[in-house]
């Protein structure tokens, strides 16, 4: 392989990057279609790379030289792609499916956008993936409606394959998916060719073998099953669980599952997989998840790439004698196992390595690297004219038992401000209880669901802390947010009634209480189920008014 990783964007927009022996550099910057890209395809080999876009053109680069060397026009709305050619063959062939009907077209990579075949009756109803099997010089089709195919390159003719074990599909387990009213949404080969690994609609890891074509393993990664492993034993505290949960379900609104991928590793034991919980990885052997990578981090792994081994270096090979010796500049030639990861809702990707991030030198540095300018669009949104308008430095809480009067910061945490104020006008928290709490600690609200579970901010989902050095839990009456983790920010907040300062650098601090404080703490000495710190009878917000 090229040890360079490509990186596409929905906008458009395709970046090459060199695997170095630490980490990764940048190399070349394409605006490769003026749409949607749709799909991208890497050769068997590693040398060209193709990508499609809803602009009905197809676009082909010469990976080591990181260059476009080609541009097909399609004359359709293209769908999937996929290199179709193993190395020594004489065409360098890339088939790409309609969008909306079953059509598979064949091109050369190199050519013109004659096709060479086209492929009109195989499928009846829109692809899914087309994926090499560059081992047995074969190609696995799959459809929404559940079909998997088996065909060939121009090297054999287009025709079925005759290196498998099965001639009738009745005899495989091939119809799993159509019989589940599910399909395939990712198709990997191990590296011998003889396993195929998929990922269902119905969010089922199913592991087939190639050559009979029959069922060898089913790993189950619904929503239910994930319910019933949290009540089963905790995986996550119940707050987390939740926030995670309401993101599936969002995955699953705007069909974003079938961007999930799976892969296998080089020794074709092992898969891997995003789920809620972090990255599975799965020996496929053994039957088990001998390993959850990502669990504590704050983003939804959806694509992701593994790269195993020692980056090639432009210098002279590693000798024995070398190998044998003991020089310590030698010795640093190592293995940086990598995985390249993708994250839902996300314009960046990220990567699991077994180094630690460089920039830990203060407490504010993160790992963060930032490879391209603000866009206009981002600019303009940060610094638009109607932003300061939306906040206020003063609201009254009105709750049953009284009203509590608070100064905000809309200077120091604006983003934090900006949602409390809006929720606040648009009435979102009117009639929310206090669902938590804790006598000579804080009370907590801003729960729509009254469980601890619920929220979300005025943007959908959740966004980023807001700490400030001059804001801290340093007395008692501060209006600070609620959160399951670092950057989980929705619409929950407390109000603390002792000086809390393990909290610091933890929860956003966005107000103080000026008037009302008495309120504060009768609701705080209320009776509540020592088990879960809910009130046995409900305190609630009548509404905020935002002054």
């Amino acid at each position: 392989m090229t040890d360079f990783i490509i990186t596409a964007s929905h906008d458009g927009h395709v970046k090459f990057w060199k695997k170095v022996e630490e980490g990764i550099e940048f190399v070349k910057h394409f605006r490769s279609h003026l749409g949607v890209i749709e799909s991208i395809a890497i050769s068997s080999e590693g040398a060209l790379f193709c990508s499609v876009g809803d602009d009905k053109a197809m676009k082909v680069f010469d990976v080591v030289n990181f260059d476009m060397i080609n541009m097909l026009k399609l004359g359709y709305f293209p769908g999937q792609c996929e290199w179709i050619y193993c190395p020594g063959d004489a065409i360098s062939s890339v088939a790409a499916s309609e969008k909306s009907t079953g059509k598979i077209f064949i091109y050369d990579g190199r050519g013109d956008n004659q096709p060479l075949h086209i492929f009109d009756k195989l499928h009846t109803s829109p692809l899914t993936q087309i994926r090499l099997n560059p081992v047995y010089k074969a190609i696995v089709s799959s459809d929404k409606s559940g079909m998997i195919e088996y065909w060939t390159g121009p090297l054999h003719e287009y025709k079925f394959p005759k290196n498998v074990n099965w001639e009738y599909k009745t005899d495989t387990d091939l119809y799993e998916f159509a019989k589940c009213k599910a399909y395939p949404t990712s198709i990997c080969f191990s590296p011998d060719g003889k396993k195929i690994a998929t990922i269902g609609s119905d969010r089922k890891v199913r592991i087939f073998r190639f050559l009979t074509g029959k069922l060898m393993r089913v790993f189950d990664e619904s929503l239910s099953m994930f319910t019933e492993l949290q009540q089963m034993r905790q995986q996550l505290p119940d707050m987390e669980f939740g926030r995670r949960m309401a993101v599936e379900r969002e995955l699953e609104k705007v069909d974003a599952v079938r961007l999930i991928n799976i892969v296998f590793d080089e020794t074709g034991h092992f898969v891997l997989y995003g789920t809620m919980l972090g990255i599975k990885v799965i020996n496929v052997e053994t039957n088990r998840c001998v390993r959850i990578l990502g669990k504590q981090e704050n983003i939804r792994v959806m694509q992701l790439a593994l790269f195993q081994g020692i980056a090639k270096k432009h210098r002279a090979a590693t000798t024995i004698e070398m190998k044998a010796s003991e020089n310590p500049v030698l010795q640093n030639i190592q293995a940086d196992p990598t995985i390249v990861c993708t994250s839902f809702k996300k314009n960046r990707f990220y990567m699991f390595t077994k180094r630690e991030p460089e920039d830990t030198k203060s407490a504010d540095s993160d790992r963060d690297v930032f490879n391209e300018k603000p866009s206009k669009e981002e600019v303009m949104a940060a610094t638009q004219a109607e932003g300061p308008k939306r906040v206020s430095d003063s609201a009254i809480i009105h709750t049953s038992m009284g009203d509590i009067h608070i100064k905000l910061f809309p200077v120091e945490c604006p983003k934090t401000v900006e949602n409390f104020c809006v929720h606040s006008r648009n009435g979102y928290y009117n009639g929310h209880t206090f669902h938590r709490i804790i006598k000579g600690f804080m009370i907590q609200t801003g729960d729509p669901t009254g469980t601890g579970m619920g929220g979300e901010s005025i943007w959908g989902g959740e966004f980023e802390d807001e700490f400030h050095s001059t804001l801290r839990h340093d007395r008692p009456y501060t209006l600070s947010m609620a959160n399951a983790g670092s950057n989980t920010n929705g619409s929950q907040f407390f109000i603390t009634v002792v000086p809390t300062p393990w909290l610091d650098n933890k929860h956003t601090v966005f107000g103080r209480v000026t008037k009302g404080m008495e309120v504060v703490q009768r609701i705080s000495n209320v009776k509540v189920n020592p088990k879960t710190d809910k009130p046995y009878e409900d305190v609630s917000i009548i509404n905020i008014t935002v002054k």
